[in-house]
């Protein structure tokens, strides 16, 4: 198939960290023998990214002739991708994008319209699913669960002392990490006051955000700047407990990656983790309970290390089964379009 990736959300050397979900599926439609040209915003602070990215859909599907397009979050790309990818779109919901449409009228009617012209919808998590279908009925029945998975073979378990030399992280006693933004959403700072109530060992935080400064100097705590994504498999290594007890989690990438490296982690209760954090792998926390999340940091630790249980947890959301997911639907999408067009027998 040639296919039109369109993402308000794509990694580049500017912005390492963002929307690589979106290009680790892409390299897996590619090595399973597809065509991709992409149509993606790759900067966090660029100026009218939203319509360089409408720009960017019409000129690469004029050019590009896609049999399908495969469009990461409902509005602007999904809106996009369905009204001028010039194919059959199948569209993807991340959380936020449902959120916004939660919360705007305007934002709802987009997402309404992006749906209905879809030929295909997915949800991250079920979680998100149930959300997307609470604010846009349309989408009911509809809507397949297909998260972004994991690649379980860059994410794996490996030496912890190689590790610790490789990201020069020496933690005084267990040795905590969470990667991600530091942001309210992801509740890092009272995962730091948590870690404190805790009283034990060292937590890490590698990301950025506007919290950053609230976080730097806290007792125990270290603070550095988001690395490439190829990095981030030893800083998980060399983790013993890797935290994400975030505000909400629409699926949950980073404990999923500490999983599938076989560290146990604590992860929050409110969105996709529960769907995938199995008795044994790690724990499930009330973000909002400060005393809670102390307590797991207490329980996680105690678990096995390296953590096996959470390595058999991870290995079902390998990025290679999830791409097949959606390989499917994309050519149901495609083969949808091609027998809408076809003329009828006359036989």
């Amino acid at each position: 198939m040639r296919i039109l990736l369109v993402s308000q959300m794509y990694p580049s050397a500017a912005a390492p960290s963002l929307g690589t979900f979106v290009a680790a599926l892409e390299r897996e439609l590619e090595a399973r023998g597809h065509e991709l040209a992409r149509a993606v915003v790759d900067r966090r602070d660029a100026r009218w990214r939203h319509l360089g990215l409408a720009r960017d859909v019409v000129r690469t599907a004029s050019r590009f002739c896609p049999d399908v397009v495969y469009a990461h979050f409902l509005v602007p790309a999904g809106l996009l991708g369905v009204l001028a990818g010039r194919a059959p779109a199948v569209v993807t919901a991340h959380g936020q994008d449902v959120e916004n449409a939660r919360r705007s009228a305007l934002v709802r009617a987009a997402t309404r319209l992006a749906v209905r012209r879809a030929e295909g919808v997915v949800a991250v998590s079920d979680w998100l699913r149930r959300r997307l279908e609470e604010v846009v009925p349309d989408a009911r029945g509809r809507t397949a669960v297909i998260d972004c998975g994991v690649d379980v073979g860059r994410f794996s378990p490996g030496d912890q002392t190689d590790a610790r030399r490789e990201v020069a992280w020496a933690p005084d006693g267990t040795g905590f990490l969470c990667v991600g933004s530091l942001s309210e959403r992801k509740n890092v700072v009272r995962l730091a006051r948590a870690f404190r109530r805790h009283g034990e060992g060292s937590l890490l935080f590698v990301g950025e955000g506007p919290l950053r400064e609230v976080l730097t100097g806290m007792p125990g705590v270290e603070v550095r700047k988001p690395v490439q994504h190829s990095r981030v498999p030893d800083y998980l290594r060399a983790a013993d407990v890797v935290c994400q007890p975030s505000l909400v989690e629409p699926f949950g990438l980073a404990a999923l990656e500490g999983l599938a490296c076989a560290r146990s982690v604590v992860a929050t209760s409110v969105g996709g983790p529960p769907e995938f954090v199995t008795p044994g792998s790690g724990v499930l926390v009330d973000p909002e309970d400060e005393e809670a999340i102390a307590a797991a940091l207490g329980e996680a630790a105690a678990l096995p290390r390296p953590n096996l249980e959470a390595r058999a947890a991870a290995e079902p959301y390998d990025v290679r089964l999830k791409a097949a997911q959606i390989e499917a639907l994309l050519e149901r999408a495609a083969g949808a379009a091609d027998a809408t067009a076809a003329p009828r027998s006359d036989s």
